[in-house]
């Protein structure tokens, strides 16, 4: 019978190499892709609190031409 942590071993070894081939971004690279994702889900807020608020006050209008 095969021991069972041989294949988590064999796992390790390969992953450990995978991550030695990976290219790891150096600081600027890091900071400017957090700013980039930071100013866009930024955005993404402002967008959708806009939408949010004008279909709320649609809804509103309606509901209250509705009800006269």
């Amino acid at each position: 019978m095969r021991n069972p942590f041989t294949k988590i071993r064999i796992f390790g070894g390969e992953l450990v190499n995978e991550l030695k081939k990976a290219s790891w971004p150096d600081k600027i690279e890091l900071r400017d892709s957090t700013l980039v994702v930071v100013i866009g889900i930024a955005l993404l807020g402002v967008y959708v609190s806009v939408v949010d608020f004008s279909l709320f006050q649609i809804v509103n209008l309606l509901s209250s031409i509705a009800r006269s």
